[in-house]
């Protein structure tokens, strides 16, 4: 477990939470939303208890108890408060919350900045021991214009701007004062203005890049995971008995021949073993997981419906037909006559240039049951490609 943060006072936390989160195109607001494994609001609330906070108030949406409480769920310390109107609205009731518990400092943070660094905190506290107030920030490493809608009007100096973050920390009953004090509308940006406001100087300590805010749904992408291959590739197996009495269809191609295949659809057992490749390399399981052959609307079907339906799942899921790769093994019939035709059939059901269509036929010298006459099975190998992202 975390060790506390040393320092000789008391010290509590406040996390606002009780935004709407819209922007961030989540079905819940964002400090519910899972990001990271666990709901965003618990990463802070997790970081600021095992720092040593002896209280943390959540200050959550009305009507947002039992989804706050499954969030935090197992963490000590917790209270929940109802928020209000407005940001600063909501952390004054935070504070009001704690004046039982007195406690010496506060640290007032956003939900929105689930990851928040040890340091940055010890930074605050510490700062504390010689200011009524201390905030994080970043210096503007770009050039700043101000606008007109979109006309640039004049230029800013940056080397006197920063970027502030969260958490902030003050001294609890200066900044509980400067929250009573405050006239006129609720609606400072944070709570240093409202301490500046009253008269007190805020220092400045180093923030972190990993406070960045979660705004937009962008920035619920999971940006750990590796990164995926611009090639992916699948492979398909099928086997299907020859009897009498059925058509013999082969990669889209219907073939004369005195038996037949028997099976799912017209069972031909070539474009059965593409769709499985083509599933296979979008990961999007097997052929009998979408067309099961328990289903009565799938008998007599022709594959060819099965291997268009592969190629558009392929394609929602951001993937591109490459080349295909297909092995039929049997005694007979003979292949070879039918091999053009039958890539040209692949070709057009795939939407790709024949060019990238093989199909190739092997015997297994009269062994098994390919050998005896009594099934044909099939093999398929195909390659995706990741759709280009337009610039």
């Amino acid at each position: 477990m975390t060790s506390p943060i040393p320092t000789p006072s008391s010290f509590a936390a406040i996390i606002v939470a009780a935004g709407k989160g819209l922007r961030a195109g989540q079905p819940l607001p964002k400090q519910f939303a899972i990001w990271h494994g666990k709901p965003v609001l618990r990463h802070s609330a997790e970081a600021l208890a095992q720092a040593g906070a002896v209280k943390v108030i959540i200050v959550i949406p009305e009507n947002a108890d039992d989804v706050a409480a499954s969030a935090l769920t197992g963490i000590d310390g917790i209270v929940l408060v109802t928020g209000g109107a407005t940001r600063q609205a909501s952390v004054r009731l935070g504070l009001e919350a704690l004046e039982d518990s007195a406690p010496d400092h506060v640290l007032i943070h956003d939900a929105a900045r689930p990851d928040l660094p040890k340091a940055v905190a010890v930074r605050l506290l510490d700062a504390l021991s010689r200011h009524p107030g201390a905030i994080p920030v970043l210096p503007i490493v770009d050039s700043l214009v101000t606008a007109d809608r979109d006309l640039m009007t004049g230029s800013a100096p940056r080397e006197q701007l920063r970027r502030v973050q969260t958490p902030q920390a003050f001294h609890f009953a200066k900044i509980l004062e400067a929250h009573r004090a405050w006239n006129g509308t609720a609606d400072a940006g944070d709570d240093a203005q409202v301490l500046r406001a009253a008269g007190h100087d805020i220092a400045l300590v180093a923030g972190d890049e990993r406070l960045h805010k979660l705004t937009y749904a962008e920035d619920f992408m999971d940006t750990s995971a590796p990164p995926q291959p611009a090639i992916r590739v699948g492979t398909g197996f099928d086997v299907h008995r020859l009897v009498s009495g059925e058509d013999l269809w082969l990669c889209g191609v219907k073939i004369d021949h005195d038996k037949g295949l028997a099976g799912h659809s017209d069972a031909d057992v070539g474009l059965h073993a593409v769709v499985d490749a083509i599933l296979g390399a979008c990961a999007q399981g097997d052929i009998g997981d979408h067309f099961p052959p328990s289903d009565p609307q799938w008998k007599g079907a022709p594959s060819s419906r099965f291997v268009e339906y592969a190629v558009g799942l392929a394609n929602d899921a951001g993937w591109n037909v490459g080349n295909i790769d297909v092995t039929l093994m049997c005694e007979a019939p003979k292949i070879g006559p039918h091999r053009e035709t039958m890539r040209i059939r692949l070709a057009e059901l795939l939407d790709v240039p024949v060019q990238m269509v093989s199909v190739k036929a092997t015997t297994t010298e009269k062994l098994g049951f390919t050998g005896r006459g009594e099934g044909i099975a099939a093999q398929a190998v195909a390659t995706l490609s990741a759709k280009a992202v337009p610039s």
